[in-house]
């Protein structure tokens, strides 16, 4: 069975429907690439084009692609070794003539695309992000940045590039796309059938061609009957849910599955972090965790604006990008259990993230996109006890804040013993270090302490990460290039004492 958005992707930037200007735009900008030798940015929201756009306009002037996803290259190195081949080289294969690069043959030019170039900056090494803003400074070869959230990229970046919009393609044009898809599958269709898949899927042509495909395909004809029993029939409970995410189907096929659920994207979110960890290895959970952490970004903007549009990424990236970081289908019975996280729970999760971010010199945002995962997916059920001892004394949690990070009930005697030993942990390091222990975690009086003693046990957590050197681990939100937490890049008040990621790498 093949995918309906690949066998019917636009051949060339003349078949792209609904951002007409902005083809154009990026026509132009091609076809004056000698003259100004500049990345372009081509950023707007999930499942309108984006991609398919770089890929027909490398087609329509014959160039070879080159394409890249930032989710699943993310360090300096890898972005230097591919990228850097295609756009400063002629060729991957690297012709000594040149021929392709500024100046040279247009026809045997490479177009350079970076998929998620937006995951880059923020979700990975800072290497990452360095190197592509030096990529695209010196590059030989044009390349197109895709985002999703273009101030999601570091400052340097986007000023060392063009950019162009891409908006939200309406239902109207939407209707046009399925019309010529239902022709070429032979279906016939009711006008009515289709404009409620377009209108349901307003502003993402991807999400209505995928919804197209799981109604109509196998059909000699679709009704708009057919449009409305296939929502009623598509209801499944939460755990088929999980276990079609977490389990079985592809990407594409949790998003479907997602949309079948009686649940909220916010609650569904919830749902699939904190089951995750009951299927998903190490590694797994490292990949479907920044795909969660993007579903966060998207659900504060629903919160910011109630604008609940952007429901629809909340769900790409917690249903389909939990999905896509699995490694195959997964067998067997598994117990899913009801979120710890409600929303019951929203007080406490603040307190802990406020506690981090003070600790750690960054925003409450940040905090929350590339911490708390972590120490949630090292802590998790408070395995293993020592170290959950260590953080819980580094950030002096108590007995709720501990269960909240680690998905364990507050009630437990495991958690009220770890919180105890924690404290009487604290309390010895403040001793040996009077002058200095925990400086910058404010105490529960508000009152700052030093930080010396508390390194030793960020160390222990250091120790947890994949890779135990400097390389491991999330980033260092707080030395981030572009990171608004601080005016120098070293983030919070610059003292090399203080408590920082950097002691977890």
């Amino acid at each position: 069975m093949s995918d309906w958005t690949e066998t019917y992707r636009p051949q060339s930037l003349s078949e792209l429907r609904g951002n007409d200007k902005a083809a154009s735009k990026l026509a132009e900008w091609a076809d004056t690439w000698d003259d100004h030798r500049e990345a372009v940015i081509v950023h707007g929201s999930p499942g309108i084009g984006k991609t398919s756009a770089a890929h027909a306009l490398a087609a329509d002037r014959g160039w070879e692609t080159v394409e890249l996803n930032a989710s699943d290259k993310r360090t300096a190195d890898v972005i230097e070794r591919f990228a850097g081949r295609a756009a400063k080289n002629a060729t991957l294969a690297g012709s000594a003539s040149g021929g392709g690069a500024a100046g040279g043959d247009t026809e045997s030019r490479q177009l350079v695309i970076v998929d998620e170039a937006d995951n880059i900056h923020g979700n990975y090494d800072r290497g990452g992000a360095s190197a592509i803003t030096d990529l695209v400074k010196e590059s030989g070869q044009p390349i197109v940045l895709i985002a999703n959230d273009y101030y999601g990229m570091s400052r340097g970046l986007r000023n060392a590039c063009r950019d162009i919009e891409f908006r939200d393609v309406s239902a109207r044009s939407i209707v046009p796309v399925l019309r010529d898809i239902c022709r070429r599958e032979e279906v016939e269709y009711d006008g009515d059938a289709l404009e409620r898949i377009a209108e349901r899927n307003a502003g993402d042509l991807r999400g209505a061609v995928n919804d197209l495909q799981a109604i109509a395909e196998g059909r000699d004809r679709l009704a708009l009957e057919d449009v409305v029993t296939g929502d009623r029939d598509r209801t499944i409970g939460i755990f088929p849910f999980l276990d079609a995410v977490l389990k079985e189907e592809s990407a594409n096929e949790a998003l479907q599955s997602a949309y079948a659920v009686d649940e909220t994207p916010d609650d569904l979110t919830k749902w699939i972090e904190d089951n995750m960890l009951e299927a998903y290895d190490a590694s797994e959970a490292t990949r479907a965790y920044e795909f969660l952490a993007n579903a966060d970004v998207w659900l504060g903007r629903v919160r910011a604006t109630q604008d609940y549009s952007y429901w629809r990424y909340v769900t790409d990236n917690a249903a389909a990008g939990a999905a896509a970081a699995r490694d195959g289908t997964k067998g067997g019975w598994t117990r899913w259990g009801r979120p710890q996280f409600w929303p019951a729970t929203d007080s406490t999760a603040e307190a802990v993230l406020e506690r981090i971010a003070a600790a750690e010199g960054c925003s409450v945002a940040t905090a929350r996109r590339e911490i708390l995962p972590f120490l949630a997916a090292i802590t998790h059920h408070c395995s293993p006890r020592d170290l959950t001892v260590r953080m819980a004394a580094a950030y002096d949690l108590d007995e709720s804040e501990v269960a909240f990070v680690t998905g364990s009930g507050e009630s437990t005697n495991k958690v009220e013993s770890i919180v105890e030993d924690a404290r009487a942990r604290r309390e010895e390091l403040l001793e040996e270090h009077a002058a200095g222990a925990f400086a910058g975690v404010p105490d529960r009086d508000g009152d700052e302490e030093g930080a010396d003693a508390s390194t030793s046990d960020t160390e222990a957590v250091a120790e947890a990460s994949p890779s135990g050197d400097s390389g491991g681990g999330p980033a260092d939100p707080a030395v981030e290039s572009g990171d608004d937490d601080s005016s120098d890049g070293t983030g919070g008040n610059g003292d090399d004492d203080q408590l920082g990621l950097g002691d977890f790498a």
